[in-house]
């Protein structure tokens, strides 16, 4: 049992690190070559996983030279663009003008349900109000609206607005994240006044607190009952 349970410990961290590896990516984002080998990867794993008289090396040295594999393709598909189109393939532009290129839609054999949705969740029910749709290479759909389907902006309006901070986490869940207490260049005494403010007398009972540029700061307290 032992045994059984380092090999899964093993190849568990190897996964994880080949993984970080590849990239950031969601499983809808990857690139085909990069599928293939995630799926390889966790086929691979399993056979030491499933039998035990299985040497952990004949799952570990396959595991390795597929990650090999993959950072040197990544490798020729950052330096080569026939390469890179070869490989993951390259946008369609799908609508023009308001109206549908029946011919891409069929060379990337996506249907009009499929584009209905991603127009959909986009929200978007007129074609017709579409200058451009391009499909893009992991499968999502980017448009471009004519410009009077656009919402009106301040600017279009001659109305003057501040322009909006980006929210950074300062404390998660009770714990103090110091590196974007910092990075804000706020210190623990201005932490603790934001706290001594708003009748707090420990972090650990705060769930989320965030501050941005312009001073703007969210506080939210741990719900006890939860």
């Amino acid at each position: 049992m032992a045994i059984a349970i380092f090999r899964t410990l093993i190849l568990y961290v190897v996964i994880i690190i080949s993984l970080r590896i590849m990239g950031k990516r969601q499983i809808g984002e990857l690139e085909p070559a990069e599928l293939v080998v995630a799926v390889l990867i966790s086929d691979l794993a399993a056979h030491p996983l499933q039998d035990i008289g299985t040497p952990l090396l004949y799952g570990l040295i396959p595991v390795l030279t597929l990650l090999c594999c993959e950072v040197l393709m990544s490798g020729f598909i950052v330096k080569s663009i026939k390469f890179r189109k070869f490989i993951c393939g390259k946008p369609s532009l799908i609508i023009h003008g308001g109206k549908i290129i029946q011919r891409e839609m069929k060379i990337n054999r996506f249907t009009l349900d499929e584009l209905s949705e991603q127009l959909r969740k986009k929200d978007i029910y007129d074609i017709s109000t579409v200058k451009f749709a391009i499909l893009e290479t992991d499968g999502s759909l980017s448009t471009l609206l004519y410009t009077d389907q656009l919402p009106l902006t301040p600017k279009q309006m001659n109305i003057q607005v501040d322009n909006a901070g980006y929210p950074v986490i300062i404390v998660n869940e009770g714990r103090v994240l110091s590196d974007n207490l910092n990075l804000m260049g706020f210190n623990d005494i201005w932490l603790k006044r934001q706290l001594s403010q708003r009748n707090v007398s420990d972090v650990s009972d705060v769930y989320l607190m965030t501050a941005d540029e312009s001073g703007s700061i969210y506080f939210l307290p741990k719900d006890r009952n939860a």
